[in-house]
């Protein structure tokens, strides 16, 4: 064979691969564009090298529900865990605080907390105990219980959050959770933004880029899936945006999220925010859980009034009920 035909065929041979899953590409130097469902994304070297089924991996990726699952294991599980709130002045100064170490407890079904120290600061609780900031109520409803809960599962598949019926403070703890929990997705009852949350519909492909990688991380492999705006938006179009970056690492081997760290923002008239958050997972049996979540937000509501505040919290000693 002549050395001009080994040249063809060495450059039709990735092309064929390719065109068996229907789809368009452009090779970009090392990385590869994909078009899929008229949404284009961009493949490391390493995921085009070792033949892997992209099409498939990035359709899991959107489905995923792992990661609130992760959250909803904890419902069902004992643990122990740092909880570390602090509200920050427009200078960023501490104003009030809040530090506890507590355990969750699971008998019958039913799971309390135990608080085995607490500090405050500042007009961080109110005199009946309850806490004076949403921040601390949303930290709150996440990680900690007041009374006694029951009758709770894991199960995530038919469980939406909705604001239906919800009003006040209810209603923006159940958005903030929808922040939380599903970015990427249209959030109901926020003036302006609610729909620029999809990360997926035709128009945010206008205006986002989407990377899959492959690498290790804390000695197991990750597909790493990054969604940033593109770089040549125009002021009107940047106006669209509200995820500023979210990067998700995935297990190759199980797809479960092993992490995932995003920011978000958004300043309007009637409600703004910008919230950077970053989560860790860890295994306690075959339950993924979350292990650290790092929170620093700045938001406001056309009902409240600005809070400024960061959180970290630390969970330990998982144990099974």
């Amino acid at each position: 064979m002549k050395l001009k035909h080994v040249i063809f065929f060495s450059i039709l041979l990735p092309i064929s691969l390719y065109s068996q899953q229907k789809d368009s590409f452009i090779v970009e130097g090392k990385d590869t564009t994909v078009i899929i469902d008229k949404g284009t994304f961009t493949l490391k070297e390493v995921i085009v090298r070792n033949h892997m089924d992209y099409k498939s991996l990035l359709r899991r990726i959107q489905n995923d529900t792992t990661f609130y699952k992760a959250f909803r294991n904890l419902h069902i599980i004992e643990f122990s865990a740092y909880n570390n709130i602090r509200m920050l002045d427009k200078h960023n100064n501490p104003e009030a605080s809040y530090f506890s170490k507590t355990r969750q407890l699971r008998n019958d079904g039913c799971r309390t907390t135990q608080t085995l120290e607490q500090k405050t600061t500042g007009d961080f609780l109110k005199p009946n105990g309850d806490f004076n900031y949403l921040t601390g109520e949303m930290y709150a409803s996440i990680f900690l219980t007041k009374g006694k809960t029951c009758g709770e599962t894991n199960i995530v598949a038919g469980r939406e959050f909705s604001t239906a019926g919800k009003s006040g403070t209810d209603k923006h703890k159940e958005q903030l959770k929808m922040l939380f929990f599903e970015p990427g997705k249209k959030i109901p009852g926020i003036p302006f933004i609610g729909n620029k949350l999809d990360l997926y519909d035709d128009d945010a492909h206008q205006l986002y880029n989407y990377t899959l990688d492959y690498d290790s991380h804390n000695g197991q492999w990750v597909y790493i899936f990054t969604i940033k705006p593109k770089d040549d938006l125009g002021f009107f179009r940047r106006n669209n945006i509200v995820v500023d970056e979210m990067t998700t690492m995935f297990d190759a081997k199980t797809m479960e999220v092993v992490g995932r760290t995003y920011a978000l923002s958004y300043h309007a008239g009637f409600y703004d925010f910008d919230v950077k958050i970053e989560v860790d997972m860890t295994h306690i049996g075959n339950l993924l859980v979350p292990e650290t979540m790092r929170y620093k937000g700045n938001f406001s509501a056309l009902t409240k009034k600005r809070e400024r505040g960061e959180f970290t919290a630390t969970l330990f000693d998982f144990k099974k009920e």
